[in-house]
């Protein structure tokens, strides 16, 4: 829903003391909210700023980051990684 654009914020509260059986799962919902510059809350006072900014009932258009020169570098590599 996030690629879709049909996210304004994300809040997941998740208790950093546990083990998760489903971490990837997390990191890459964390992952894909930074990417797309979506507001993430995962505790109680940054879900608060959030809430309770101006921006939250205003339309607001997050910047995208242009990501093309990094799909397009040239990855380095050694020679062993030639072989």
């Amino acid at each position: 829903m996030i690629a879709e654009g049909r996210v304004d914020v994300v809040i997941f509260f998740w208790d950093p003391m546990e083990p998760h059986p489903h971490d990837v799962d997390v990191k890459a919902l964390l992952r894909i909210a930074v990417v797309y510059n979506i507001p993430i809350a995962c505790n109680r006072s940054s879900a608060d700023f959030l809430i309770s900014s101006q921006l939250i009932c205003e339309e607001y258009q997050p910047e995208m980051a242009d990501y093309s020169n990094y799909l397009t570098r040239e990855l380095a590599t050694t020679e062993k990684q030639k072989q």
